[in-house]
């Protein structure tokens, strides 16, 4: 392709670093960057794809998704204004979960910016708090240096760089030769000997060690297993540590936090050392303030934002452990272990399989039986996407992963509605794979138009949505204040014939037993397929360890709903949740 434009130049610098597909919508400023892609051919023919999503936001998304799994550049775009503003929010969740996405973000006519033209924004500005990089493209000598600094941030941060080019200067001549991508290798952050050696020390000199590991796990798994068999060690992990670790552990003690279930609470607040490892765990509030502890991680800005620390070491995990392995005594006594395990155990079969155990014939379905199911059915290396809220918690507590599988949420940009998009930028990079979107009624009727992207590019995603015409994680933070519900209602969708009307195979189900055969049919559909699962509104995520504040207040939002006349929705309530309830002993 003859580089006649600044956009023909974009393009193909795009093309010779792998990249193969653009998310977004076109528009007017945005056209030179839109022709210059449909004259490459596509990628069949060693060009690009333009995938055309119905709001920016699932632009984003699926483009962060993307990268999430293949490890390679995605690419979004938006046309000036409103066009690359809405692509605001996914871009926060791929910059925050360091997923290496490009931004192209079109601008209004250079000769207009700071006269208040129509549609003016100012995107240099308004991306710098979501991005590793962001910059204005002024003049075509200038482009080819800032495409190709923005694509060298985006990998190495990783995370987002957003490349702001008006319209007018995309169209002139191209001017330059662009420098090539340099690729490298991860690098190895190796610890300093003497913060080892003093993490060896402590360790040693305790009896009891309890291991949190996040996603700085990855890669550094037989590390990891290798330290906790040497010192008895329960781990515990964080949602997105989950994949990474959780698999073929004996040493597992589940989650804690607002998803936790199992002991990895209690063994963090039991020990006489706590670990973490590779985490940037947010909620204080779980970890233990009496607790000497120390903390791995490969940026040193992390080590002690979240809690106090003792130790601190900075370096990769595997480096870090491989240093750490031949200082350590082996622990020959396993009772702290064996205990933490044993506990939990118990707390999988007692509350967690509660909800799967006894419920098979229940009205309204248990959506913790229908997310088991689904664990069972799935393919062995599928990729599951979850909305925030509820649906992160089933994913948490009963899908499994294997090694093969994988788990995309937005897990520390907690945005409703990530699921259907993370699913498509997923599937479009995956087309030979299963790809589930576990979405909730709330996050999926806020873009509820990417069921029509869907049915345009017979993109292959499975939907599940879980539907109970509620905000539930919203409902439980109201409840824990104190507060009776209000305004989580969600309209009751039947969302099976929505994707009907839209030529996608829909299937809706309203009672247990059909759950398996569905949900069989919807994954072995070859195309877009949707569950529309109607589950009890009632049944709300309580997390691993309540205090008696959060009871005083779940029981005083009781009294305030009986009070205003709700006396059998709090019964309802109460049915479907007691058993997760924990007794008087367990406060504190």
């Amino acid at each position: 392709m003859a580089l006649r434009t600044v956009a023909d130049q974009l393009v193909a610098q795009l093309v010779d670093a792998g990249v193969r597909r653009i998310y977004g919508i076109v528009g007017d400023s945005l056209n030179p960057i839109v022709d210059a892609v449909r004259r490459t051919g596509g990628a069949g023919k060693g060009g690009i794809d333009w995938i055309h999503v119905r709001h920016e936001e699932a632009a984003a998304f699926a483009a962060s998704a993307e990268a999430q799994v293949t490890g390679e550049l995605a690419v979004c775009a938006g046309s000036c204004g409103p066009g690359n503003l809405h692509l605001i929010n996914g871009l926060y969740d791929a910059n925050r979960s360091g997923a290496p996405v490009l931004a192209i973000a079109s601008h209004i006519p250079s000769v207009q910016i700071g006269s208040g033209y129509f549609q003016e924004t100012h995107p240099d500005r308004l991306f710098v708090e979501c991005s590793v990089y962001s910059e204005l493209v002024a003049s075509p000598a200038q482009s080819p240096r800032v495409v190709q600094s923005a694509m060298q941030h985006a990998i190495a941060g990783p995370g987002v760089a957003v490349v702001t080019l008006p319209g007018d200067v995309a169209d002139l001549p191209a001017e330059g030769t662009p420098a090539p991508l340099v690729r490298t290798r991860p690098a190895a952050v190796v610890p300093a000997a003497e913060d080892v050696a003093a993490l060896a020390a402590a360790i040693n000199s305790a009896q009891r060690v309890a291991i949190f590991a996040g996603y700085g796990v990855r890669g550094a798994r037989p590390e990891l297993l290798e330290l906790a068999d040497t010192v008895g060690a329960p781990i515990g992990h964080s949602l997105r540590g989950k994949e990474w670790i959780q698999y073929d552990n004996p040493f597992d003690v589940g989650m804690t936090g607002l998803l936790g279930y199992g002991a990895a609470h209690d063994g963090m607040h039991d020990a006489d050392l706590l670990l973490l490892v590779g985490t940037d765990f947010p909620y204080e509030q779980f970890l233990p303030d009496d607790v000497p502890t120390a903390q791995i991680d490969v940026d040193a800005s992390r080590l002690g934002r979240r809690t106090g620390l003792d130790l601190a070491v900075h370096g990769d995990t595997a480096s870090t452990l491989r240093a750490l392995a031949p200082l350590v005594e082996r622990k020959t006594d396993r009772s702290f272990l064996e205990a933490q395990l044993a506990r939990h155990r118990t707390l999988m079969d007692k509350v967690v399989g509660a909800y799967t155990g006894d419920v098979k014939q229940k009205v309204p379905i248990h959506p913790e039986y229908a997310a088991s199911i689904l664990d069972d059915v799935a393919a062995p290396d599928a990729v599951f996407t979850a909305d925030t809220g509820m649906c992160n918690v089933w994913t948490a507590r009963y899908l499994n992963p294997n090694g093969a599988r994988r788990f995309l949420s937005s897990a520390l940009h907690g945005s409703m509605a990530n699921a259907l998009p993370h699913a498509i930028g997923a599937q479009v990079a995956s087309p030979g794979r299963q790809v589930i979107s576990m979405s909730g009624d709330g996050g999926l009727s806020m873009l509820l138009g990417e069921l029509v992207t869907l049915a345009a590019t017979d993109l292959p995603v499975k939907v599940v949505v879980f539907n109970n015409s509620t905000l539930g994680m919203v409902k439980l933070e109201m409840l824990v204040d104190g507060l009776p519900d209000f305004g989580v209602d969600v309209p009751n969708v039947d969302y099976a014939a929505v994707a009907g009307a839209l030529g996608l195979f829909a299937r809706r189900v309203d009672a247990p037993g059909e759950i398996e055969p569905a949900l069989r049919a919807v994954l072995d559909h070859p195309g877009p397929a949707l569950l529309d699962l109607v589950t009890d509104p009632m049944a709300l995520s309580l997390p691993p360890t309540i205090t008696a504040g959060q009871v005083k207040g779940f029981a005083l939002a009781m009294s305030k709903m009986v009070m205003g006349g709700g006396a059998g929705e709090a019964v309802k309530m109460a049915k479907s949740n007691l058993r997760n309830i924990p007794r008087p002993s367990q406060f504190g």
